[in-house]
């Protein structure tokens, strides 16, 4: 996940679309799965009509959550929780789910949590209910897996030789953040658009937090809890988000036959109503003040049906969760 920040402010990414879409206009209640710097939830609140339950697993952000408590009162709920526990809240007259998968500009720039290549000291990348932090991963981890977590996570041409200088390294000292941005820059010669850590970063932060496993199971809860005509609303930063994001609207949207003799009856049905099948995407107006929005995509959806299994999509997806999966077999 990329941020979505700014040098010096948060700026929640693609507001006003994401507001026009999820029509907050008309009153009923809302779910922010990542509340954050609370952006989202503001603008929603500004209808006396509306109420908002807001989730993040980070507890860094409960006292953001207790002003808006005060604030607003009855019409809005925290939980610190990870999204993928969504089905445990229960609410009537839910109208939109909201996800927007960034880090934001408190996350990135708290230099002790190592979420950002510019951080020094130990390696953490702990978004809040973790299993083990990133240390652990580069400590323990056996170099095939660092190399499977590099290649798939962050489709880092340089994994081979990236994971072997870090099981070699180890050997001899602690690996901290700046000893990990050393190794990539040692390796990487050739300049890039990025820096050179971006992907390797990117991919251990989706790693130590199980950013693959929380949204796939985030996605189908959000659907299993949203009443029918209910929005489901993703705003993505990287092609792997945004690509089982897309995989779960577009699959389920569709209706397949396989052959023209089956009755209509053993059509299968349409779970969402997709309008816009291309991403929307931040405008320039926006790009000029939040230059890290170039990267998000939103992407949202109508439920029309219950009773969906989405088993090809958990099948489709479940080589990316089993490298979520990988054991500490160093």
């Amino acid at each position: 996940m990329n941020a979505t920040i700014n040098l010096e402010k948060h700026f929640p990414v693609l507001l006003n679309e994401l507001v026009s879409i999820i029509s907050p206009l008309y009153g009923g209640t809302f779910i922010d799965c990542t509340f954050g710097a609370g952006g989202y939830t503001k603008k929603i609140l500004e209808n006396n009509s509306n109420n908002v339950i807001a989730l993040d697993r980070d507890s860094a952000v409960r006292s953001i959550a207790a002003k808006f408590q005060t604030k607003y009162k009855k019409r809005f709920k925290f939980y610190n929780r990870k999204f993928s526990d969504i089905d445990k809240i229960q609410e009537d007259n839910i109208k939109a789910i909201i996800f927007d998968l960034g880090y934001s500009l408190n996350q990135i720039s708290d230099l002790d949590r190592g979420l950002s290549f510019k951080s020094k000291g130990k390696l953490d990348m702990r978004m809040g209910l973790n299993d083990f932090s990133c240390d652990q991963v580069i400590s323990k981890m056996s170099q095939q897996s660092l190399f499977k977590i590099f290649k798939y996570f962050g489709d880092e041409k340089y994994a081979k030789p990236i994971s072997k200088k870090i099981v070699q390294l180890r050997e001899y000292e602690k690996i901290k953040t700046e000893n990990l941005v050393q190794i990539i820059e040692n390796i990487k010669k050739k300049k890039s658009g990025k820096n050179k850590s971006t992907k390797i970063f990117q991919a251990l932060r989706i790693f130590v937090n199980k950013e693959i496993t929380e949204l796939i199971q985030g996605l189908i809860n959000a659907y299993n809890i949203l009443p029918i005509g209910g929005v489901i609303a993703v705003v993505t930063f990287h092609s792997i988000e945004d690509k089982i994001v897309k995989f779960f609207f577009k699959e389920y949207s569709e209706i397949k036959n396989s052959s023209r003799y089956l009755p209509k009856s053993d059509l299968v049905k349409k779970y969402f109503d997709l309008t816009k099948k291309k991403p929307i995407t931040p405008s320039f107006s926006e790009l000029k003040i939040n230059p890290p929005s170039r990267s998000a995509k939103l992407r949202f959806a109508l439920k029309l049906e219950n009773g969906c299994d989405f088993k090809k999509f958990v099948n489709n997806f479940n080589y990316l969760k089993d490298i979520e999966n990988l054991k500490f077999d160093a």
